[in-house]
């Protein structure tokens, strides 16, 4: 690839990187702003992505605009750590959400979700009860609960809904329990249930209870972050291309430096 060629395609690469970093750093600017501490929490996370892109950038696009050297062999050691850092989580991504789904019930449409049926990494996180607190108290605030009984007026509808895997598993017990459907987010628990399920027990009607101790709401978090991260893994191999082409690329910008720098 010509000189000419390679240092404007590093060059605007690098420049719309850079406008993206600094759209990311806005957004986590505007979620500190918050009230709720869930969203709050990943501020620092999504400051230091944008900080992290915002540098690498303004190092390829000064290395290519001066046609330094020093500047894109740093630039290439980043982006190939960057490079294996992707390839590493993809492929680790995969394997963890390789097990677990759905279980289908007489007369419902949606599905529930057992949590022995997921990975060992998945039910050590969600076991951990530090990590399960936060998790939990973000979950009793998103409020999906209560709105169940706004968005299904009659027990027919609910039944027939498309549950999400968190609705399905924290705002209601396991269809093995027994518990008559009130409406959407109250069930009947003077029902003697025959099940020896300890999320039976676990259940209550409160806003701030309901299954959120169960291992049925652990499941459908589960099932949740499988749905998420598969996304996410899938949404890196595209990545991994893109960043290869611009690393092939950056190495032809970086080979074209020395020689321009030779011959001056």
């Amino acid at each position: 690839m010509g000189m000419g060629t390679s240092t404007f395609v590093i060059r605007w690469v690098n420049l719309l990187t850079m406008l993206l970093a600094v759209a990311v750093i806005i957004f986590g600017v505007w979620m500190s702003t918050h009230d709720d501490g869930c969203r709050r929490s990943l501020t620092f996370p999504v400051l230091a992505l944008g900080g992290f892109i915002f540098l690498i950038s303004i190092i390829g696009f000064l290395g290519a605009c001066k046609r330094s050297v020093a500047l894109l062999w740093i630039y290439l050691g980043v982006l190939l750590i960057v490079l294996i850092a992707i390839l590493v989580f993809t492929v680790l991504a995969f394997i963890v959400t390789n097990n677990g789904s759905g279980h289908t019930n007489p007369g419902l449409r949606y599905k529930e979700y057992k949590l022995n049926d997921y990975s060992s990494w998945f039910l050590k996180q969600l076991n951990n009860t530090n990590h399960w607190k936060r998790l939990k108290s973000c979950l009793v605030k998103s409020e999906q609960c209560r709105k169940l009984s706004k968005k299904y007026k009659t027990i027919k509808q609910l039944k027939s809904a498309e549950l999400t895997p968190i609705e399905a598993g924290c705002c209601r017990p396991p269809s093995e329990c027994g518990y008559p459907a009130v409406n959407g987010s109250y069930y009947d628990l003077s029902f003697h249930s025959i099940s020896s399920n300890k999320d039976c027990t676990l259940y209550k009607n409160q806003r701030t209870i309901k299954c959120y101790n169960c291992d049925s709401c652990k499941a459908g978090v589960a099932q949740y972050m499988k749905t998420e991260w598969r996304l996410v893994a899938m949404f890196n191999v595209v990545l991994f291309l893109i960043l290869s082409m611009v690393y092939f690329v950056g190495c032809c910008a970086r080979r074209n430096a020395a020689s321009y720098r030779s011959k001056a």
